[in-house]
């Protein structure tokens, strides 16, 4: 199954909120889900309510799409949550966050986790002092995330770093950034509280548990 190219407001229309996809255009007034209330497609102005099982797909969906997850490699991280000691729907969440581009959009090095995706595949990104390719590479504690230094002057990412330090968000407390250097760190392992999504993802685990 190819990777969607597609516009990502229509995903966060197809979900009915806000995915926060497209980065600041999500907090204006231009954002398609304020603009068009509807599902995209012909058809998409009648929503029929949803059965039970339609409803921990819809969750699902939503996660991959957050997070820029084909299937199979999203029932790896299923899988792998489900082995590991604790809540399986609160460990899938934790291994999402520690990907490493979603760590780098955390850090704010990028706007979105589409652009932050594109930064790592482009070799524009260190862990640990050593170039590192893999999006989906998942990180741990005392891990190191640093821009190569050549790209530190890359538009989209001085805009990223700008907007993070203008509005106050930073990163989060299970980061440590130094904007200065372009460089964080992974400092605790996420708790499910300060994973700002909205899914329910005790439904993704009900629909993988049948």
């Amino acid at each position: 199954m190819a990777r969607y190219n597609g516009p990502v407001c229509r995903l966060c229309r197809r979900e009915g909120e806000k995915l926060y996809l497209k980065g600041e255009r999500c907090y204006t007034d231009k954002c398609a889900v304020d603009k068009r209330k509807s599902a995209p497609g012909q058809h998409g102005m009648v929503r029929s309510k949803l059965s039970n099982f339609g409803m921990q797909l819809r969750e699902k969906q939503k996660l991959r799409r957050i997070y820029n997850v084909l299937e199979a490699p999203f029932k790896n991280f299923f899988e792998r949550a489900a082995r590991r000691k604790g809540k399986t729907g609160e460990m899938l969440v934790q291994d999402l966050e520690l990907k490493l581009d979603s760590v780098v959009y955390r850090l704010g090095f990028a706007p979105s986790r589409s652009s932050a995706r594109q930064l790592v595949r482009h070799n524009h990104i260190l862990v640990n002092s050593k170039r590192h390719n893999m999006p989906s590479a998942i990180l741990k504690i005392g891990d190191t995330v640093t821009l190569v230094e050549s790209s530190r002057q890359i538009p989209i990412v001085l805009a990223a770093v700008e907007s993070a330090k203008r509005e106050g968000h930073g990163a989060p407390a299970w980061l440590k950034v130094n904007y200065a250097e372009f460089t964080g760190s992974v400092v605790a392992i996420p708790a499910r509280e300060d994973i700002r999504i909205p899914v329910h993802e005790q439904s993704v685990v009900e629909l993988y548990s049948k």
